[in-house]
């Protein structure tokens, strides 16, 4: 049965190959894993605004590493596993386990009042009496506006330059204007209750953690989290002249900016395929007490989906739990995806972004994780 599988993906792959045009890549097409992925990826890369696409693999302690496309639109330099990206959200759930490393340490409580966490008095974050907690944060049930400065009037502009109207402006942002700005947000219902999504809700928990260990959020990314790990690029590298640094484009192959540095906490990690790998071995790890607390529901919907400390929580066929988390800058898309009971993760990184780019990630990753599905729900062996 096995043979006659791999057979029907082989002939699957040499059509794609001789009717589609050409995606460089250094999948060498050797063994199932690398048909599973070229089968998966290549319908994605057939759109022309793709430009790049770097994925990690982790099932039961072994790694894949697969790159396709290139760093930058109209050259054929392809990306590595050491290629750094902009992983947009999914670096909420570095945050997510920073706080957990905080509640276990004692420096926080999930059910306190965030006003305690924060310099000066903020009466304006509450409702009814009622104020933001810490797991509000990580559940966006806050009610926190999406990002700060709250700019809706900037999204009236050509689409072609929001992006960059909305660097400028956070170019000169500060902790101290988003501290300022904070102050004057104004709630509208009851913490905890209603779902909306804020980057300004984990933004505001980068800086509690930031005041409750006096420490730059990015150096406690790296003593909780890339040091321990050996990540070589830390994940909260701040953008500089960098040959292994891809470049960000949008739908038309323009080149976007980077993510302002401010923004660490909510969205502006960068990361390459072998760096998340290390970090998805981690995840997997929910014998780790950090681990485990971090993929804690703090807010359910149904028996089968839930938010933890960040991280989307999905049960499958009342099997095992699916955990993801997707991101988006201005020019990079990117998807997480660890499964905790069968000891299986994926990370993609893309240098593109578009409204259909994240939403084909995920499709990527299911695909490959359906594919080689076992009959325990793991990636099947060689």
């Amino acid at each position: 049965m096995k043979k006659i599988m791999l057979a029907t993906l082989f002939v699957v792959t040499v059509f794609f190959a001789q009717s589609q045009r050409a995606v460089p890549t250094d999948n060498p097409l050797r063994d199932w894993m690398d048909t599973i992925v070229q089968n998966a990826v290549l319908p994605f890369m057939q759109d022309t605004s793709r430009v790049g696409l770097s994925i990690g693999i982790v099932n039961n302690g072994n790694s894949y590493f697969y790159n396709y496309g290139t760093l930058e639109k109209g050259t054929r330099k392809l990306p590595t596993n050491e290629t750094i990206y902009e992983i947009g959200s999914v670096s909420k759930t570095f945050t997510g386990l920073l706080l957990a490393h905080a509640i276990i340490d004692r420096k926080i409580k999930l059910d306190n009042d965030i006003g305690q966490y924060l310099h000066g008095r903020y009466p304006n974050l509450s409702y009814q009496g009622q104020p933001i907690k810490i797991g509000h944060l990580v559940n966006h049930t806050s009610g926190l506006p999406p990002f700060l400065p709250h700019r809706p009037d900037l999204f009236q502009h050509a689409k072609d330059s929001v992006a960059f109207l909305l660097a400028k402006l956070h170019a000169a942002y500060t902790k101290a204007l988003f501290l300022r700005d904070l102050h004057h947000v104004t709630l509208d219902t009851i913490p905890g209750f209603n779902y909306r999504y804020s980057n300004t809700a984990a933004q505001t928990l980068g800086f509690i953690l930031e005041r409750v260990y006096n420490t730059r959020f990015e150096e406690l990314v790296k003593r909780y989290i890339s040091d321990p790990l050996s990540m070589k690029q830390s994940p909260a590298f701040i953008r500089s002249p960098n040959t292994w640094l891809a470049k960000g484009h949008d739908a038309k192959g323009n080149i976007m900016p980077y993510m302002p540095a401010l923004m660490k906490a909510s969205g502006g990690l960068c990361s390459s395929t072998s760096d998340m790998v290390r970090y998805i071995k981690l995840q997997l790890q929910e014998e780790n007490k950090v681990v485990a607390l971090s993929h804690m529901p703090t807010q359910r919907y149904t028996d089968s989906t839930a938010i933890g400390f960040f991280w989307r929580i999905n049960r499958v066929n009342n099997k095992f739990d699916k955990l993801w988390h997707t991101g988006g800058t201005f020019g990079f898309s990117s998807y997480c995806v660890v499964y905790p009971d069968t000891k299986t993760g994926i990370i993609l990184l893309s240098n593109e972004f578009d409204e259909a780019s994240q939403g084909g990630l995920i499709q990527i990753a299911d695909k490959i994780f359906a594919s080689a599905c076992g009959t325990a729900g793991g990636i099947s062996p060689q």
